[in-house]
């Protein structure tokens, strides 16, 4: 009997099967010389609590990481059930971004965050490592709140979705 399933290699068949882990969608955000930006990510992780560690993974070649980076501070900013319109702008490639969204500085970095989002993560960047075709940022955390009591956005298998809880 032979294996007929594409190779790891194969992007396609890569995430296809990886879309059946649901992710968080979270808007990091960023202030890169007096400008606010942000990019829609569902790659994010705590790392640690002593010290206080999170992670995502941009792209390598994704100009907005590049300004975050440049900032050598970020906000996580994780989304929420009704914000799924916030998270397509974030997506795109639109030029200004927080034209129509509402947003405040934090206290400690300055970096966006975002209103009406569930929490919000304020962190400095610890570390950046090498991870393939993405980079591997990590943050250590300076302030952090949940703000709303309400379901997260989700993805799952290429769509957007909510958590019904479960008893």
């Amino acid at each position: 009997m032979s294996d007929t399933r594409p190779p790891a290699t194969d992007s396609g068949h890569f995430r296809s099967v990886l879309g059946n882990f649901p992710t968080g969608v979270t808007v990091v955000t960023a202030i890169d010389d007096g400008k606010p930006v942000g990019m829609a990510i569902g790659s994010f992780t705590s790392v640690s609590l002593d010290p206080p560690l999170v992670a995502f993974l941009p792209t390598k070649d994704s100009s907005t990481w590049a300004a975050i980076e440049r900032s050598g501070s970020f906000c996580v900013n994780i989304l929420a059930d009704d914000q799924k319109d916030e998270c397509g702008v974030f997506a795109s490639k639109a030029e200004d971004k927080f034209a129509a969204i509402d947003w405040s500085p934090t206290e400690d970095t300055g970096s966006p965050r975002l209103s009406g989002a569930l929490a919000w993560i304020d962190c400095e960047t610890e570390a950046v490592h090498d991870g393939g075709d993405h980079v591997i940022v990590v943050g250590r955390v300076k302030a952090l709140e949940a703000c709303r009591d309400c379901a997260p956005l989700l993805f799952f298998q290429g769509k957007y979705g909510t958590f019904q809880g479960i008893s």
